[in-house]
């Protein structure tokens, strides 16, 4: 744990002319630590007391920030040990994330398998997504994920050179965990939050292989960023999904 006391950062305090109430500064703050990497998913926080002296305010308007980021789930309190910053583990909170389930109720965990990956210059779509400038370069790649045994989507993911540098074939089909697991361990890149767009396509003659449908099968295309701190884009992914058996879950109230 950091000594937060030793000296002054541009997180420390709420920026000069800042607007609003004043939690969501401190919150703002505490973002911009997390950002720069002060605290890292799994770390405890320093106690209320000592960051309440730190951003000079009471120590009720900084649990109210607090408060903000455990709804955001940023943050997790540990009933007796404190508060901790949240940490992608092969829990419950994977879910939050995968959003898909049998249509009996059967949740599982996805075994995955790489089917392909190359660095090249971002597309326009890319740099749209990923607020990307026009000579950056990215990773592309995609993996078909199985559920009981069955094939039911293709992920198609990009993520920027920037953030990901030196990224190879070999980590992605090594990786251990989910893919925002992977991130937070490999690059220390943190996703907290998630935007999608639902719509109905037909699969290609790529995807009906992948999928093991008929060209032109109606699938469900789930369009995603995922969002590091102070609401950066760190992925842009394309899931094409078999629906047959499957079907998604929206996120839950409070996520």
């Amino acid at each position: 744990m950091k000594d937060t006391d030793a000296h002054v950062t541009g997180a420390d305090v709420p920026a000069a002319g800042a607007q609003g109430p004043l939690y969501r500064q401190i919150k703002d703050a505490m973002l911009s630590a997390l950002a720069m990497g002060e605290w890292k998913q799994g770390d405890a926080l320093p106690p209320e007391k000592v960051l309440a002296s730190r951003f000079g305010v009471a120590i009720g308007t900084l649990r109210k920030a607090i408060d903000d980021m455990v709804a955001d789930g940023i943050l997790t309190r540990q009933q007796g040990r404190g508060t901790f910053v949240a940490a992608h583990k092969r829990n419950s909170h994977f879910f939050r994330y995968f959003r898909l389930q049998r249509k009996d109720g059967q949740k599982a965990y996805p075994t995955n398998a790489l089917l392909t990956f190359r660095r090249v210059r971002a597309s326009a779509a890319a740099r749209d997504a990923l607020q990307l400038g026009p000579d950056e370069m990215v990773f592309e790649f995609s993996n078909l994920l199985s559920l009981h045994g069955d094939v039911v989507l293709v992920d198609s993911v990009v993520v920027p050179d920037a953030l990901f540098r030196g990224l190879t074939e070999a980590q992605l089909k090594a990786r251990p965990s989910t893919l925002y697991n992977f991130y937070q361990d490999a690059f220390e890149v943190n996703v907290i939050a998630t935007e999608e767009r639902l719509s109905v396509a037909h699969a290609d003659l790529q995807h009906a292989v992948w999928l093991d449908v008929a060209p032109g099968f109606a699938v469900l295309e789930v369009h995603r960023i995922a969002y590091s701190y102070h609401q950066r884009p760190v992925e842009w992914r394309i899931s094409r999904i078999n629906t047959t058996h499957y079907e998604y879950i929206g996120p839950h109230t409070g996520e």
